[in-house]
């Protein structure tokens, strides 16, 4: 989330009233994120996200918006993305393609505790339950295709150790998937990108109690595996900022309160340290291109890649952990 495109008043305004939802009352740039430009937009109806799809195209981005769609009308508290007369999702501003979604309610939690993670796993389950008869498909394109052709783009700005590290990690993640079992993974729609700033949180406080606002940001999600998406959550929840290193209660919490809304089965329990590893090498390998190969934006702030570094060896160190988790 971050402003590569400006939009004016006068452009977002347009687009909010055909789409009928009121006189734009102020528009507000988005910093943080890296991969589409992205505004708070009020109206003097309700408040919204407007944002700009840079990489995207217009044929790519119907997956993302139906899905949203598809989840927040099952129940699953994310982002409804507004249409207009025609019904279609996908608008254009500023010759980009764009769309409009419901700002919802809540605030990020940077530094979850167990309670946290135990709302964020079971709403995890509840969102690939919920997305088991969406009609569409499309392939996780940060997915294993993609290391293949962006490791050998970032590998010139290593050093020795970690072109060690990256090309030994990439070997195991293709040998992974050949492994029997791989196939039989559940997969579905997967956000694939459920780190802390992509959820909400309300309550906590004066008694009240602390409840789930919403998963948003969906602009990675794609068709591969749950447990992959499952993960990706433990790799960023559930560790130690400074060290990289797994933080059991939480990590516990997260698995024990996915798990009762839906057990993993047998080849996922078996996969699980080979997804968390796989989910370790998707951000370091991202977060070293967003490092080295950075693109222009006004508000862009890339993130450091060293933390997945550190989260790769010790996932890579201490397989066992996972498996422990799950007795």
């Amino acid at each position: 989330m971050a402003v590569f495109t400006e939009v004016s008043e006068p452009e977002a305004s347009a687009l909010l009233q055909r789409l009928k939802l009121g006189h734009l009352t102020e528009l507000r740039g988005i910093a943080g994120g890296i991969e589409n430009t992205n505004y708070f937009a009020t109206t003097d109806s309700g408040a919204y996200v407007l944002t700009l799809f840079e990489r995207l195209n217009a044929q790519q981005l119907p997956f993302y918006l139906e899905l949203m769609r598809h989840l927040a009308e099952r129940g699953i508290p994310c982002p409804k993305p507004e249409a207009d007369a025609r019904g279609q999702l996908v608008h254009t501003v500023a010759d980009k393609p764009a769309a409009v979604v419901n700002r919802l309610a809540g605030a990020s939690v940077l530094q979850p505790q167990a309670e946290h993670c135990a709302l964020v796993g079971d709403m995890l389950a509840r969102m690939h339950l919920a997305g088991r008869d969406f009609g569409r498909r499309q392939p996780n394109l940060r997915g294993l295709a993609w290391w293949r052709d962006t490791v050998p783009l970032v590998r010139p700005h290593l050093s020795p150790e970690q072109r060690a590290l990256i090309d030994a990690e990439l070997a195991y993640q293709n040998h992974a998937v050949t492994q029997p079992g791989w196939r039989s993974l559940p997969s579905g729609p997967i956000h694939a990108d459920l780190f802390r700033d992509n959820v909400l949180f309300a309550g906590g406080a004066d008694d009240q109690p602390l409840a789930l606002g919403g998963f948003f940001d969906f602009y990675f999600a794609g068709t591969d595996t749950w447990v992959f998406d499952l993960a990706v959550c433990l790799n960023d929840w559930c560790i130690d900022w400074a060290s990289g290193i797994s933080h059991g209660p939480r990590s516990q919490a997260m698995l024990d309160a996915y798990q009762a809304v839906r057990p993993l089965s047998a080849p996922e329990r078996h996969f699980l340290p080979a997804a968390l590893r796989a989910g370790a090498l998707r951000f370091w390998v991202s977060r070293l291109w967003d490092w080295y190969l950075p693109r222009q934006a006004s508000l862009l702030t890339p993130h450091d890649p060293t933390h997945f570094e550190r989260v790769l060896r010790h996932r890579s160190a201490h397989a066992a952990l996972a498996r422990a988790w799950l007795t």
